[in-house]
Order: structure tokens, then sequence, then C-alpha cells
């Protein structure tokens, strides 16, 4: 009997991550701290963009994340946005964030983008709009976004964009995880 050796090194094997994804409000109070950590990681620690990533929008914000695990059980926030509504039928969407362990599913921010502008019609959207940093700006013209003007904000370039509502149909509610590989929409 031959006795075999093996080295398991860290850096041989890829990171975690979950197979199944389910995009909803933040409901119970662990999504909700999650949500704002995932927000705090990407704009505050990563980007650096914000010193402090909560503003006066998120007390009437509807916050949305997608959420990963697997056998039909939620463990982890690893995307959110944000909806909220300054005046009757404009909404607003932001801070849109996928951990960076799932960026390579940009199908995550697509499927959040499509659930803020979906629920926001529900609601009774009639214009819903984003500030979009500059370098994302493509990204949302896949999406059937317009850029309505370039602006400065956080002495970094960013477009005020908005969304084609007609891309956006109602959608029905999820009421339970599905696997990545599944909610792919290319």
């Amino acid at each position: 009997m031959h006795n075999l050796a093996f080295a398991l090194v860290d850096s041989t094997f890829e990171p975690f991550r979950a197979g199944e994804l389910l995009i909803k409000p933040a409901t119970e109070h662990w999504e909700k701290q999650a949500y704002f950590a995932l927000r705090r990681s990407v704009f505050s620690d990563e980007q650096q963009l914000l010193v402090q990533d909560k503003d006066g929008h998120d007390f009437q914000a509807i916050a949305i994340v997608a959420l990963a695990g697997s056998c039909g059980m939620a463990d982890q926030v690893v995307g959110a946005v944000r909806i909220y509504q300054p005046e009757p039928g404009l909404w607003f969407g932001g801070r849109l964030c996928v951990a960076q362990a799932y960026r390579r599913h940009s199908m995550i921010g697509k499927a959040l983008v499509n659930e803020a502008v979906s629920r926001a019609k529900e609601l009774g959207c009639t214009v819903f709009r984003a500030t979009v940093q500059a370098p994302n700006e493509a990204y949302f013209h896949g999406l059937h976004w317009q850029t309505l003007e370039q602006l400065q904000l956080l002495d970094q370039p960013h477009c005020l964009m908005q969304a084609d509502l007609t891309n956006y149909p109602l959608m029905p509610r999820q009421v339970s995880l599905r696997p990545l590989k599944v909610a792919r929409h290319d």
C-alpha cells in the first residue's frame, strides 16, 4: 500500500460561492445589517468614495438584496441596491453593489436593477433614475438606460441616467432560491 501525501495550499482553491440566488427586499434584521455592511465595504472601504455610506434617503428607501445560499437556505447578502421616491411617480435607485467574490456573475447586478425598477413600477413609478459612476455608464446602456447628464460628485465623474420603463415588466414575486445558472438572462 502506498501512502500519498497531498499538500493543500489555500491559494489553489477558488473562494466558495453559493450556487443559489434570491433577489428580494431586505426584511430580516440580519439581511438589513448585511446590506449596510456590504455597502460600507464597497463604497467606504474598497472605493473610498464615502466616509459614511448612510444618508437621509435610507430612512425612506426600500433596501433590496441579493441573497446567496445553498440547499434552499439563504445565508449571505452578496448584492444590494436601494430605491426611494423623492416625489410622486419619480423613483431613484442607488448604492448598487455586488460582493467582490460574486462580481464575475454580471447577472447579479442586472437582477438587482430589474428588481429595483420593477418593484418601483409596482409602487407607481413613472420615471426611474439613478446617479451612476461614469465607468458603469455603458453597463447601464446595455440595461436600456439613457444618459441624461454628466455630473461631478464626490470628485468623481458620474452620470444621471434614466431607465426605459417599457423594458422592465412587472415581475412575479419569487418565493424560493434559484440556482445561479438558471437565473441568467443573457
